[in-house]
């Protein structure tokens, strides 16, 4: 059956999964654990796989308590979880085993389907390890349903944070979103007001030592917005976007230019790296930052990550 613009067209490739139609064209990696590329109107919108998030920048307040030692184990799984599991359903049914060489030659360049999802499966470097479960299911209009599943797990310590890191190839001119006004925290969002705010550029807040920063709670959306590919032929200024937005509720995120652990290694602001890309984190659970009476005091109980709950949370790319 010939691809027509109603339906996906299904690339069988040797270690990945390919997904076209209208405008977009998303590749998912079999050996790299993700989507690794999600190109829309021709403009490449990832610069890494996205991965599993378990840890925000320490803030002074989370070293004068001890936490950041306590929850040490959070920064090795944040920086190596493996996927060692992988399952793909075409049209709800489960193709297995997966479709890698030379199984995918039976397959055709004229492959078609409505529904496609791939479940990726990742186990943490902690003791004892848990999983995560990062489900991405693509429709033929090329929105992503993104669903992530962490399992709780006891003999853990609590999380800093949990989400999915995206990582795009150069610097936004800014952001928009439906949320609370400014930087807010589970513990710090009585002040802020629900709306709409635009965002120039990617604000880190100018602290003496650089740390946790930029976090907006309860998003409804997000929209990304950049100016400048890494293609060099590519001499077009025009702006262009991409959306995140809510599926069963709202969704924590922060917008900046590093990751946390750029952040965590600069002493001081000048020791940051140049402004190169976008990093998109948008969190399921986000630990609060405490310091009520003073800068080392603990984080209140009801805005802990306890290590033993289960967290799910989901929400949808589009253009």
């Amino acid at each position: 059956m010939a691809y027509t613009s109603n339906q996906l067209h299904v690339v069988y490739g040797d270690g990945s999964l390919g997904l076209g139609g209208t405008n977009f064209h998303y590749l998912f990696s079999y050996e790299r654990g993700g989507l690794e590329s999600l190109v829309v109107n021709s403009k490449e919108w990832l610069y890494r796989t996205p991965t599993p998030l378990f840890w925000r920048a320490t803030t002074d307040n989370d070293h004068g308590n001890g936490f950041s030692v306590k929850s040490a184990q959070w920064y090795a799984a944040d920086r190596f979880a493996t996927c060692q599991d992988i399952q793909l359903t075409v049209d709800d049914q489960v193709v297995s085993p997966l479709p890698i060489a030379p199984l995918n030659n039976r397959y055709t360049n004229h492959e078609v389907a409505d529904k496609v999802s791939l479940a990726y499966q990742f186990v943490t470097t902690t003791i004892p390890s848990t999983t995560v479960t990062i489900t991405y299911t693509v429709t033929s209009d090329g929105m992503i349903n993104v669903a992530t599943h962490y399992a709780g797990q006891a003999d853990l310590p609590e999380l800093p944070a949990f989400g999915l890191r995206f990582v795009m190839p150069t610097a936004a001119t800014g952001f928009d979103y439906t949320g609370l006004s400014g930087e807010t925290y589970p513990d710090r969002m009585a002040g802020a007001t629900k709306g709409q705010f635009h965002v120039d550029g990617l604000p880190v807040t100018p602290y003496l030592v650089p740390q946790e920063c930029g976090m907006h709670m309860q998003a409804e959306a997000v929209t990304v917005t950049r100016s400048a590919t890494q293609n060099n032929a590519d001499r077009q200024n025009t702006p262009f976007s991409l959306s995140f937005s809510q599926v069963d509720g709202p969704f924590a995120f922060s917008c900046l230019p590093y990751t946390a652990a750029e952040l965590e290694n600069a002493t001081h602001m000048e020791e940051l790296p140049l402004e190169r890309r976008t990093v998109l984190s948008i969190y399921g659970a986000v630990r609060g930052v405490g310091g009520i009476d003073s800068w080392g005091a603990e984080v209140e109980k009801p805005y802990r990550i306890p290590a033993d709950k289960d967290i799910d949370f989901s929400f949808n790319i589009h253009f």
